[in-house]
C-alpha cells in the first residue's frame, strides 16, 4: 500500500540523521515492548508481514509523530486485539486514557498468475503495481528496468502472508538499476540493488 512509511527514493527530507554511539534503547519500556513482540512472533501469535502491515495502517499523523517502538507498541496492540488476545477496552483502562490503534486491515493477495523465473544476467521490469493491502515493493522502482544480479531462496510473499491468503513461496531477485533509471535528474552515477519478489516482475521485452 502506498503511505508515509514508504519514503525510499524520496527527496526533500534533508539528510538521515545517525550516530555511531546512539543507543539501540532510550528507557526500558523500550526493551519490554521489543521483547513482547519477539515473544508475539515466536508463539505464532502474528508473524512478520502482518507486524509490518500494521505499521503501515497506522493513521498518519500518529506515524509521523511516533518513536521507532511507539510504531512497534501500535502494531503490537492492534495485532493482539485483532487476534483475540486483549480488547480494545482492557488495553485504555490499563493506560488511564485514549490507546491509538491502527486503522481497518487492507485487502490482500496471492501471487501473480503466470510469473516468470530468471536467471542472473537476465533483464527485467518491475511491474507498476499498486497493491491497497500489505507489500514489500518500494515505490521508487516501479516501472523500472534493471539487470538481475543473483537469486535468494523462495520464501513467504508479503502480500499474501501479511493477510492470511494462501500463496506460494517465492524467491527474490537481487536487481540492480542505474541511478538514471530511478531518477532522471541523479547528481550521482551508481548503481542500486533491491531484493524483489518475483511476483513484482516481468520479462523485459
Amino acid at each position: 500500500m502506498d503511505g508515509v512509511h514508504d519514503l525510499g527514493g524520496k527527496q526533500g527530507f534533508g539528510a538521515v540523521g545517525h550516530g555511531p554511539q546512539a543507543k539501540v534503547f532510550h528507557s526500558d519500556w523500550e526493551k519490554r515492548i521489543n521483547a513482547l513482540y519477539a515473544i508475539a512472533v515466536r508463539q505464532g501469535i502474528f508473524n512478520m508481514d502482518e507486524y509490518r502491515h500494521a505499521i503501515e495502517r497506522m493513521e498518519p499523523r500518529h506515524y509521523m509523530c511516533a518513536s521507532y517502538y511507539e510504531r512497534t507498541l501500535t502494531s503490537l496492540a492492534t495485532l493482539c486485539v485483532e487476534k483475540g488476545v486483549v480488547t480494545h477496552a482492557e488495553l485504555e483502562t490499563l493506560a488511564g486514557g485514549l490507546f491509538p490503534l491502527a486503522r481497518a486491515l487492507g485487502t490482500g493477495r496471492t501471487n501473480v498468475p503466470n510469473r516468470s523465473s530468471y536467471n542472473p544476467g537476465d533483464w527485467v521490469r518491475v511491474r507498476d503495481l499498486y497493491v491497497s493491502g500489505h507489500v514489500r515493493l518500494p515505490s521508487y522502482i516501479r516501472g523500472k528496468v534493471g539487470r538481475v544480479i543473483a537469486v535468494s531462496p523462495p520464501y513467504p510473499f508479503p502480500d499474501a502472508q501479511a493477510h492470511g491468503v494462501q500463496a506460494q513461496d517465492e524467491p527474490t531477485y537481487d536487481v540492480q538499476f542505474h541511478s538514471h533509471e530511478l531518477w532522471s535528474d541523479a547528481a550521482d552515477d551508481a548503481l542500486v540493488h533491491v531484493g524483489v519478489f518475483e511476483s513484482y516482475l516481468e520479462p523485459l521485452t
